[in-house]
């Protein structure tokens, strides 16, 4: 998560304890529509300190010419992994009264990275000063109980040039299995599954209230709730779905919001390393 202010130490700082111990660092970009530094920057400071960033672009905030700015501003900053998100909506946030745009949503933006890697330039034809070398990836919510319109979006998804899927939370396995052999691996796309670190019972219930897609079953609530230590037990959990999940997906894509100095020992607790 980039900083809320214009110093990138603390930031920095905490993905220092995450190198040569996750494969890459992936970087928000105005996740819950909450006001922080910009992911181009942060992504670009963690390439220099020798972490390879997943920087994401949400559509909510640009039009397609900022957009389309943004992903070759990247590709000459030598950031080659993007995750394309249509963006959470502004009334989850802390400034209500913002407008969104949503010019383009995913779907559209993966097309417009794809068109840039074979050269191609939205009005001239041909973009006259070189192609651009992105990666991009998609995002999904196993959850979802409307399935064969979540099949449908992965395949347009796919077919736009999503090179990976990174999914929200899953508290279920049977949600990420039912996923990956119905959608993911019919489409041949790779899954990064979401751990997500849950620090106590107050703060399941709040993410079950307030963040879009949750859904945390009854049994995790009543474990961190009978807890002596939430906190401890929390970690517990995210460990145990992330050394369960690697064997589903194809990876795993922690979250410790305002905790990610605590991933490494989820990842220890795991039994996970750069050579899983």
């Amino acid at each position: 998560m980039p900083p809320r202010g214009g110093n990138p130490l603390r930031s920095l700082k905490i993905a220092q304890l995450l190198k040569d111990k996750v494969h890459a660092v992936n970087i928000t970009d105005g996740s819950r529509a909450v006001m922080r530094m910009c992911s181009l920057a942060m992504s670009k400071l963690l390439l220099e300190n020798g972490i390879e960033p997943v920087m994401q672009i949400s559509c909510r905030d640009r039009n397609k010419i900022a957009l389309q700015s943004d992903i070759l501003g990247a590709n000459a900053l030598g950031i080659r992994n993007i995750l394309c998100i249509t963006g959470d909506s502004v009334k989850a946030g802390d400034q209500q009264d913002a407008k969104a745009v949503h010019e383009f949503e995913s779907v559209r933006l993966l097309k417009q990275i794809q068109a840039f890697n074979k050269g191609i330039d939205p009005t001239l034809g041909k973009l006259s000063d070189q192609e651009t070398y992105i990666f991009s990836g998609a995002a999904a919510d196993p959850s979802c109980k409307n399935q064969k319109s979540l099949k449908n979006r992965m395949r347009n998804k796919k077919e736009a040039g999503a090179g990976f899927i990174q999914t929200q939370m899953i508290m279920e396995r049977e949600k990420l299995i039912e996923f990956c052999e119905n959608i993911s691996t019919p489409l041949e796309i790779p899954v990064i599954a979401g751990v997500f670190l849950l620090k106590s019972y107050k703060n399941a219930l709040f993410i079950n209230k307030y963040v879009p897609g949750a859904n945390i079953p009854e049994n995790i609530l009543y474990r961190l709730k009978e807890a002596k230590n939430p906190l401890q037990e929390g970690i517990q959990i995210a460990a145990e779905q992330a050394h369960d999940y690697i064997k589903i997906a194809n990876g795993v894509h922690l979250m410790a919001v305002k905790a990610e100095h605590l991933i490494p020992e989820i990842l220890e607790k795991a039994d996970i390393n750069l050579e899983y």
